[in-house]
């Protein structure tokens, strides 16, 4: 019974771990590329590829295949060891293996190798990307929360100054200090307030439930991040310049590579199809034996007549008689030889070359030839597209973190005016030289003052990451 009880605790400590569980960025990036989707397919991609490698492979080894066949006889047929026709039951069997292998194919075996390595390759670089994309996704939604998390603190933070203001001023009417007007006007203010509360919660969750479907989660209610700990962590990026970045991207970004790799692949496609104008020779060598249980027919000498005398002609001039000996035959039944013995007795070998030679088919090699030049010149245009693509986008996200810096660095600014601005308007209303109104618009202008900050820094952030990963960091690696 105790342990029972044990148990009990034990599951239901485990359970409230679980629901107060606060997931880190980096558990959320490494549950992400174990759990999702499309880094699943793309890993799925990496392994169809290694087996279009073993296949390749498999056509260096020669070819073996074996063959055999059991028959039972009933009437009029050919024995298949003596080949002659017999009246009778009798079973049959026969067995053959065949070994082949091609020589020479023009290359194509040797071209078809390369190509599997070169798709494998590809492949992984698809993976890396994939992983990459979801890394910057699972990085996003989760500043995103971070971001709808301290704006909502900043409201329910000025929500407590207007509740605090709300009684000062209830009391100062009362005292007849203060108009009604104005505690109508702080009225207003905490209402519009609260309902800013309720729609920066209903962002927290939103953006905390895209993120658990990002990561497949299914416990809504329960999924939270840890939300504290988050600062603008630079390693050194944003003393780069923009042409250094950009080389480094075209480095160690797998778009380029993955270009890179789909025109070696649509070579050694060339490579292939002209490999079918050659001759292809091949060897090939082959074993059967026979086995049957039938009785057979043989003729031996007669032991006790074996020869007779028979005319065969006669001497023209004299009229002679021209006589010979003929051996005695006759025929005995024998039965079938012991089944070891036959396979022995009964087997047979072949070998030699087959030569095929390509002549006409209808100009499909040649259309094919045409067709692989064709798309080898297009991949070389995609190659280049995606380098000149990648260096907008690099310059783009370069420009993009700067630009985003000036403006977390201006919202700073702007906070501390605002925040001066505000310190002086609640002195000024706390003595009463300013009206509710006034009051109201300074602490507006001071609150989306700290939600700027908010919103400039963790775009900052993210951005600054971005740079990063195009600098050739891994997205594990990122700090925040």
């Amino acid at each position: 019974m105790k342990k029972l009880v044990s148990i009990v605790i034990v599951l239901i400590t485990m359970s409230l771990q679980a629901q107060n569980k606060k997931w880190t960025l980096i558990e959320c990036v490494e549950y992400a590329l174990e759990n999702n989707i499309s880094v699943k397919q793309s890993e799925l991609d990496v392994k169809s590829a290694e087996i279009d490698k073993l296949t390749a492979t498999g056509n260096f080894l020669p070819s073996i295949s074996a063959s055999s066949s059991v028959n039972e006889n009933t009437g009029l047929s050919f024995n298949p060891v003596t080949n002659n026709a017999q009246t009778t039951t009798f079973l049959s069997a026969s067995g053959r293996i065949n070994v082949g292998y091609t020589l020479f194919d023009g290359l194509r075996n040797i071209r078809t190798m390369q190509r599997a390595e070169i798709s494998k390759l590809a492949s992984q670089y698809r993976l890396d990307k994939m992983k990459d994309d979801i890394s910057l996704f699972v990085a996003n939604g989760y500043l995103q929360i971070i971001l709808n998390k301290a704006n909502l603190e900043v409201l329910k933070s000025q929500n407590e100054v207007t509740k605090e203001q709300i009684n000062r001023t209830e009391q100062l009417v009362e005292a007849g200090s203060l108009p009604r007007g104005d505690l109508l006007e702080i009225q207003a203010t905490d209402a519009s307030e609260k309902q800013n509360i309720v729609n920066a919660e209903n962002a927290v969750q939103i953006s905390l439930i895209s993120l658990a479907q990002l990561l497949l989660i299914k416990d809504y209610e329960n999924f939270d991040i840890e939300d504290e700990g988050y600062d603008v962590v630079d390693l050194g990026i944003s003393n780069k310049t923009a042409t250094e970045i950009i080389q480094a991207a075209r480095e160690s970004r797998s778009e380029i590579k993955i270009a890179e790799q789909n025109v070696e692949l649509a070579e050694k496609d060339l490579q292939i199809a002209k490999g079918s104008y050659y001759p292809t020779l091949s060897a090939f060598f082959g074993y059967d034996t026979r086995f049957t249980d039938a009785t057979s027919f043989r003729q031996s000498i007669d032991p006790d007549n074996p020869f007779s005398t028979q005319q065969i002609g006669t001497v023209e001039d004299t009229g002679q008689a021209v006589v010979a000996d003929f051996p005695n035959t006759i025929t005995t039944e024998t039965t079938a030889d012991p089944f070891i013995d036959q396979l022995s007795q009964n087997d047979g070998i072949g070998y030699g070359l087959q030569l095929s030679i390509p002549i006409f088919n209808g100009f499909a090699t040649r259309a094919n030839v045409k067709r692989t030049k064709v798309n080898l010149e297009r991949s070389r245009f995609q190659l280049e597209q995606a380098e000149l693509d990648l260096e907008s986008t690099v310059y783009q996200a370069y420009v993009d973190a700067k630009g985003s810096l000036k403006s977390y660095e201006a919202a700073q600014l702007a906070l501390q005016s605002q925040q001066l601005a505000y310190d002086y308007a609640k002195e000024r209303y706390d003595v009463g030289l300013t009206n509710a109104f006034d009051f109201s618009q300074s602490k507006l202008r001071y609150d989306n003052a700290r939600i700027e900050v908010n919103r400039s820094k963790y775009d900052y952030i993210f951005k600054l990451k971005v740079l990063e990963l195009y600098f050739g960091i891994p997205a594990t690696e990122l700090k925040f």
